[in-house]
């Protein structure tokens, strides 16, 4: 389970907590800060707990910073991660700094809930279809991002993409790894989703098959559709198999929810999701009969996000 559940000396109320933290992953503190708050969240609303009672921020100082470096640095980090805490309708009440040779930035987020406002994630029958709330391949654009500025990388890939394609994909990542699953799993209890996990560091792969094992009943996830960025996989193409992002191996960081939702109640899911937030969900496989495993068919079907470019949008 992505977070846990601890019951409490008070009858009815249990305890759900998650901690998480990592490496910078972009180039803007404010909005590296956002991206931290927001996947430490994504575990309580992948359990489809939709409110938070508190936030700890766990931050590490590199030594490696001039005072200069530290001093705008740290406090956009920390403003970036408060002001995603109050978009969640949480609160940011302390936490732990320590410094070290690395920048790290993570935390801890608490919710004091009773039974129903859970679910857990291990009701998926054979129907149910599967949905993703978020693209994939935010670390390939991040990347490639990166590798912009070193010659013998941007070699490999600069055949296939352009470096506008790069810095819009990268400008998607970010705008996708700050967005918060707080609507997505509201949306869970409404369409009876049935369990869901959120997509981060053991790529879409990985985590369907931990979701998969998780499960009561004997079945098997089969995934036949991957929603990735634009361009993304023309670039995971160009690096062989680097990234793992057609077999589902490429990590995520602050990625969309995996939701096991019936069938006949997945299409209105998608909608809505799509109509109160503006940006897409998709169905991307089945639950079938089977022994608790996950797998993406040989030639998944990839899809382009977004499938056109509009002038003066970023989706």
């Amino acid at each position: 389970m992505d977070s846990s559940i601890t019951p409490t000396r008070h009858p009815g109320l249990v305890l759900v907590q998650t901690t998480d933290f990592f490496y910078p992953l972009v180039d803007d503190p404010y909005m590296q800060g956002k991206i931290a708050a927001a996947n430490v969240l994504s575990d309580l609303y992948a359990m489809g707990v939709t409110e938070c009672d508190n936030m700890l921020m766990l931050l590490g100082v590199s030594s490696k910073l001039t005072d200069k470096e530290r001093d705008v640095v740290v406090p956009l980090l920390m403003r970036g991660f408060k002001d995603c805490a109050e978009e969640a309708g949480t609160q940011l009440t302390g936490g732990q700094t320590v410094v070290n040779p690395w920048v790290t930035i993570g935390g801890v987020a608490s919710s004091i809930c009773q039974a129903q406002e859970i679910i857990v994630p291990e009701h998926a029958v054979p129907g149910d279809v599967l949905v993703l709330t978020k693209p994939l391949g935010t670390q390939v654009a991040v990347s490639a991002h990166q590798w912009l500025d070193m010659p013998e990388r941007w070699n490999r890939i600069k055949l296939v993409v352009s470096d506008e394609d790069v810095r819009k994909a990268y400008n998607r990542s970010i705008d996708s790894m700050a967005r918060l699953n707080r609507n997505a799993a509201r949306l869970m209890h409404k369409y009876h989703a049935h369990g869901a996990t959120d997509v981060t560091g053991f790529g879409l792969l990985g985590h369907a098959q931990n979701l998969a094992r998780n499960q009561k009943n004997e079945v098997s996830f089969v995934i036949h559709n991957l929603p990735v960025i634009a361009k993304m996989t023309a670039v995971a193409k160009a690096c062989g198999n680097m990234f793992q992002l057609l077999q589902g191996g490429s990590p995520e960081t602050s990625g969309g929810l995996l939701i096991c939702l019936p069938r006949e109640q997945a299409a209105a899911y998608c909608k809505e999701i799509e109509k109160q937030e503006g940006y897409q969900a998709w169905i991307i496989g089945i639950v079938e009969k089977g022994n608790r495993t996950a797998r993406i068919i040989d030639k998944p079907r990839v899809i382009e996000v977004p499938a056109k470019e509009k002038e003066g949008s970023l989706w």
